[in-house]
This record gives C-alpha cells, sequence and structure tokens, in this order.
C-alpha cells in the first residue's frame, strides 16, 4: 500500500503478502490477481473503508473484468462484490513500469553473503590476543607448520584444498551468530558456508547451540506436538537485574525486576548484589504472596545458571528457560528495553514502569 503526499513522490505504508493455499494454486492467472487485491483490501479495510482509492495492476484481464462485470464466475463474481463497498478505480499499467511490485513477488535467489574483508582486520586483531594463535605463528616464523601459513598477519589453515581464516575463541560465537542471522538459516546451511571462509573446530556442535538459542527462529518456528493451552496470570515470570546504580543508605546497589508474562505487571525488588542467594530470597518473598510460577524466563547471566537456582527451582518444580539473547549488558536492561522485545514482548510495560 502506497500514499501520495505532499512531495509528490509515492511511499509505501503497509506491506503484506500472503501464501497461496493449494486450491488458489489452481486459479487462473487473472484469478490470482484478483485474489491478490481481495487479501490487500480485506487487510487494510479499516485504512480504505470511505476513502477514494486506486487499485494499480499490470493484468489487463483483471482491468477488464472488473470494470465490465459481464458473465463473471461464481467466485470473481462474489469478489466483484465485496470490492462494491469501497470507492476505487483499477488502472492498468505495463509492467515494465511495475519493477518495484515485481521484485517483491519473486521467489527470493538463495544466496549467501558473507561480509568478509570488513572483518578480517578485528579477526587479526582479534588472533593477536590468543594465546594458541599466537604459538602457532611463533612456530610458522621459525619453519612450516602443518597446514597453517601466516598471511599478512593473519593465520590460516588449509583444510581440503581451501585456505581458511583460524577463528580466535573470542570471537567464533559472533562469527557463527552473523553467519546465521544472515538469513537464519538451518544448521547444515548455516555450518555449509561458514566452512568456505573459516576453520572453527567442533563447528557443528557450536553452530548448533547458537541456533538453538537464536530467538527469532525460537519465535517464528512452528511448535510441533500439542499446542499450549491459554496461560495465565502468574504462570510464567520474566526476571533480570538493573544496576549498579548509586548505592542507598542501605547499601542496595541493584534491583531485581520480575515481570508476570501474562498481565505484564512489574515487581521491584532492590538487592545488594546480583547473587544468586539473594535472588532467591526474593523469589521466596514473592512466593509468600502469590505462590511460585510455573516458569521463569531469563538471560544466561551467572546467577541464573548457577547450581543453586537450579536447584532451587527443582525444589519448587519451577520450569527455568535461560535464552541466550546477545543483548547489551543487564545493567542497561531499562535504560535499552525494546532489545529485549522478542525475549520476554513486555518492553512497553517495563518503560511505563520506568516513568
Amino acid at each position: 500500500m502506497q500514499k501520495f503526499p505532499d512531495d509528490k513522490n509515492f511511499h509505501p505504508t503497509y506491506y503484506m503478502s500472503k501464501k497461496t493455499t493449494d486450491a488458489e494454486k489452481k486459479y487462473s492467472s487473472y484469478e490470482l490477481e484478483a485474489l491478490a487485491v481481495i487479501e490487500a483490501v480485506k487487510k487494510f479495510r479499516v485504512y480504505l473503508l470511505g476513502i477514494p482509492f486506486k487499485i494499480v495492476t499490470d493484468c489487463s484481464a483483471l482491468e477488464k473484468t472488473m470494470q465490465k462485470k459481464k458473465d463473471l464466475v461464481t467466485r470473481v463474481a462474489r469478489w466483484a462484490l465485496l470490492l462494491e463497498e469501497f470507492d476505487y478505480v483499477i488502472e492498468h499499467r505495463s509492467g515494465t513500469r511495475m519493477t518495484h511490485v515485481d521484485a517483491l513477488n519473486r521467489s527470493p535467489i538463495d544466496i549467501f553473503c558473507i561480509s568478509f574483508n570488513n572483518i578480517l582486520p578485528r579477526l587479526k586483531s582479534a588472533q593477536d590476543n590468543d594465546n594458541e594463535v599466537k604459538a602457532i605463528k611463533e612456530l610458522l616464523r621459525i619453519s612450516a607448520y602443518e597446514n597453517y601459513c601466516d598471511r599478512n598477519g593473519i593465520l590460516y589453515k588449509f583444510v581440503e584444498g581451501k585456505e581458511l581464516v583460524v577463528v580466535p575463541d573470542s570471537m567464533k560465537t559472533e562469527i557463527i551468530r552473523n553467519a546465521h542471522e544472515i538469513g537464519h538459516t538451518g544448521v547444515k546451511y548455516t555450518e555449509k558456508h561458514l566452512q568456505d571462509y573459516y576453520y572453527i573446530p567442533k563447528l557443528r556442535q557450536k553452530v548448533e547451540k547458537i541456533i538453538s538459542n537464536c530467538v527469532h527462529c525460537i519465535l517464528i518456528n512452528q511448535k510441533r506436538g500439542k499446542k499450549e493451552g491459554l496461560l495465565h496470570p502468574l504462570h510464567t515470570y520474566h526476571i533480570d537485574h538493573l544496576g549498579p546504580l548509586e548505592s542507598t543508605n542501605k547499601n542496595y546497589k541493584y534491583v531485581l525486576a520480575i515481570i508476570d508474562a501474562f498481565t505484564k505487571f512489574v515487581w521491584i525488588y532492590p538487592t545488594k548484589s546480583t547473587t544468586s542467594a539473594e535472588v532467591i530470597a526474593k523469589l521466596k518473598i514473592q512466593k509468600a504472596v502469590f505462590g511460585s510460577p510455573f516458569q521463569i524466563i531469563s538471560d544466561r547471566g551467572t546467577t541464573f545458571i548457577s547450581g543453586d537456582f537450579a536447584d532451587y527451582c527443582a525444589k519448587e518444580e519451577i520450569k527455568h528457560h535461560a535464552i541466550t539473547t546477545g543483548l547489551r549488558p543487564s545493567h542497561q536492561f531499562f535504560q535499552n528495553y525494546p532489545w529485549k522485545i522478542q525475549t520476554s514482548g513486555i518492553s512497553s510495560q517495563m518503560n511505563y514502569s520506568k516513568r
């Protein structure tokens, strides 16, 4: 959907797409064009009703059919009646002038792109700070060493005829995550393309771990098996820390935030530290009033993945989900909470509570 403001240029205001069903795939070309119009009008009904608008199409058959409205098949006639409540005109425009639309409805080209050159300086710096890589570089200065070579200060390893950059430990997670997030591809595809550029030992294992904690993939991928029932208040808690802040008279420097996923209600507890013991103590206070939740969702901070916290959750029969978010440090939890919208979906309530 586009609008034509005062600057005399069309600007997109909304995008939509829809996969055709097995039955719809059998429609003729002009029926598919008509179906696209109907689905768009239904989607944008609240914006279009009562306002004159124009439907631009490169299908001349659709234009003639919908304007004459004679000898229509039942399906198209029903669609024509649906359009009667709108104030619209249909304009035909040749396909050569509709390239911006055609580009959006074509199947994407299966291309995997890695910005390789831009990351080389950072890889070189990380290699210089990695003890294992530095040791191999020292050996190469003396004589040839296995299948390694030092080219322009960057260590490479020859694997099956390919010259691969040796990735130091400090950048393995970042390299794998960047490769995955280009298209949120699966384990096999991500691993395949990383193997063309980088040498990372136990690559499959590391790729599986990172993809299994990808928030976007968790939300997008359909769940198998039985679907969840209706949620209810106090079923799921999201927890995180804010701090360190300016110390109070009682030496409180941190805030533990507990958010109910269903009602978005927020409880805030002051703490002197971010230890598991203090978190458990506050959860016990919460339990005394509201009982224990069914599950708790947190990041993978040491506080929440400790043995003491795991023991507490097991004792209270609480399911704990620790999600690797790859977000900013927890002390910016409130200031940058929109970053956590995919993890918790509660940013609005947190921002409101902050104010």
